[in-house]
């Protein structure tokens, strides 16, 4: 029964959790939603603007609101009671279970091992800062990265693509999104945005809340060479343009 429990609690803490954080939002801390939509509107107009001191004490101003949110937040209380939880668990297993040493005879099999080939990525996640493809020819790889605070601007006129799908990932917190796409190539573009606005080809979107956008050119399907681009924002901007 106590290997049962151990398999499966981690599942239910994550279960109990969200219906935590749901029954928080619903009844018990209202305004939780409306703090962090503006401490993340904080946050966003005043990195974009840090030349001048109101900015930058919107910038700082949302940080400082943000991180009280968290820490006022029922759901967050309940995260460390479970990372406590965890680890009395494993403390408590170590005790039933003592590790033993022993000696143990095998025959050796010589097994094939099959080789992997390792490429440095493009971009890494990062919490905050900026990223940019560099503005000279460089080799491409598929791009999956999750991002904080920041902008991403990505140019696919200094690489080569290879045949087939390339695939732009990309999840982000706060901040911009620009893609610069070569006119030859047919585009899929997979956006989700909880407040924003999207600038796809000169189809613009000035307003988002909480919208999903999936458009692509009139080729895309029948393309040798194509390019899907799959991205979220909480807050920021999407721009697809050609070059």
């Amino acid at each position: 029964m106590f290997k049962n429990i151990k398999s499966d609690y981690t599942g239910w803490l994550v279960f109990i959790g969200v219906i935590v954080l749901i029954l928080e939002i619903l009844f018990f801390n209202e305004g939780l939603i409306f703090h962090l939509f503006i401490a993340g509107g904080m946050v966003y107009f005043g990195r974009r603007h840090q030349g001048k001191k109101f900015r930058k004490f919107l910038f700082y101003g949302g940080l400082i609101l943000l991180g009280i949110s968290v820490l006022s937040m029922m759901t967050f209380r309940f995260l460390l009671v479970a990372i406590f939880l965890h680890f009395f668990i494993q403390y408590i297993n170590s005790k039933k279970q003592p590790k033993k040493i022993g000696l143990e005879i095998t025959q050796t099999e010589t097994k094939r091992q099959e080789p992997i080939l390792s490429t440095k990525p493009l971009f890494e996640n990062m919490f905050l800062g900026q990223q940019k493809t560099p503005s000279s020819v460089y080799e491409w790889n598929d791009i999956n990265i999750q991002a904080g605070i920041g902008d991403t601007i990505i140019d696919l006129s200094y690489t080569v693509l290879p045949k087939g799908e390339t695939v732009i990932f990309i999840r982000n917190l706060i901040g911009n999104i620009q893609i610069l796409v070569p006119y030859e190539l047919d585009v899929s573009v997979q956006h989700s945005c909880l407040m924003g606005s999207t600038n796809v080809f000169e189809n613009k979107i000035p307003r988002m809340f909480n919208q999903v956008l999936h458009v692509k050119t009139p080729a895309y399907d029948q393309a040798e060479q194509k390019v899907k681009i799959i991205t979220s924002l909480i807050v920021g901007n999407l721009e697809v343009n050609r070059i």
